[in-house]
């Protein structure tokens, strides 16, 4: 494996965002949004071979779809996966999806609901909850936030808590759920709710990136994880198969400004 010298923040990020489903075995999943449905189709052609991911509609297939038009591309086809055998999937855990909310908070709360202090009376409407409570309580999530700042990870809680995460308080009849929160990948960090009492700790630091930077841009403590290191820089092999995946450039739009990987000390 080749390390690249030029990648932009978006590949670096792919490629962290990967990591997510590393040891998942045939799990079903999903990247909602370019970053996380490229980061999933890298994962399954390289490490992760045996996670199912669709082609959008009704089938399971071998090879991931492209991102955009897709000219002569065939897909390979695995499999049946309508509705009912995807809502089978969500309800026995057998899912893993990377999901972007708007908000998050230190028990790792998410909402994609409404935004204000009065979920009645909103100051901005967003979505609604959608899918968010019953994934949350059904099977593993992880989360990809493109601008990491307090807005996005707010202090105290999030205004409509959309899904759950560790706080007994908003658990179903007082129960912890069985399911569980996986990596979050930011455009500064990835971290975690593996620390102590499910405390938020960075897990690595994109190239440029303090530790002090990130806790300023976050509305709650973090905690700095045994082996925090820098994030890895994909290996040109990677940015092969992300340009495959996403033959159009689709992820370039995701960042504002499209920045390198490596920023300059400020």
């Amino acid at each position: 494996m080749t390390i690249a010298k030029d990648f932009t923040l978006a590949e670096l990020i792919i490629v962290a965002a990967a990591e997510a489903w590393r040891g998942d075995g045939e799990l079903f999943v999903t990247g909602i949004g370019p970053v996380p449905r490229i980061a999933a189709g890298l994962a399954k052609m390289t490490f992760a071979p045996g996670i199912q991911l669709t082609d959008g509609e009704a089938f399971l297939v071998e090879t991931p779809v492209p991102l955009g038009p897709r000219g002569d591309f065939k897909p390979r086809y695995s499999g049946w996966m309508p509705y009912s055998r995807v809502f089978d999937s969500v309800w026995s855990g057998q899912r893993h999806a990377m999901v972007t909310p708007v908000q998050v908070d230190r028990y790792g709360q998410a909402n994609i609901s409404a935004l204000g202090p009065d979920f009645r009376k909103p100051k901005v409407q967003m979505l609604g909850v959608r899918g968010f409570p019953g994934n949350s309580i059904c099977h593993k999530n992880s989360m990809f936030l493109p601008n990491h700042n307090k807005r996005t990870f707010v202090e105290g809680e999030v205004d409509v808590v959309a899904s759950v995460g560790f706080n007994p308080k908003n658990w179903p009849e007082g129960v912890k759920p069985a399911a569980d929160l996986g990596l979050i990948v930011t455009d500064l960090c990835v971290f975690d709710f593996n620390g102590p009492d499910h405390a938020a700790q960075v897990l690595s630091l994109h190239p440029g990136v303090t530790f002090e930077q990130v806790q300023e841009a976050t509305g709650f403590p973090l905690l700095r994880a045994a082996g925090m290191k820098v994030t890895e820089a994909p290996t040109e092999e990677q940015l092969a198969i992300i340009r495959t995946l996403d033959p159009h450039g689709v992820r370039t739009t995701v960042l504002k400004g499209n920045p390198p990987g490596i920023r300059a000390a400020a």
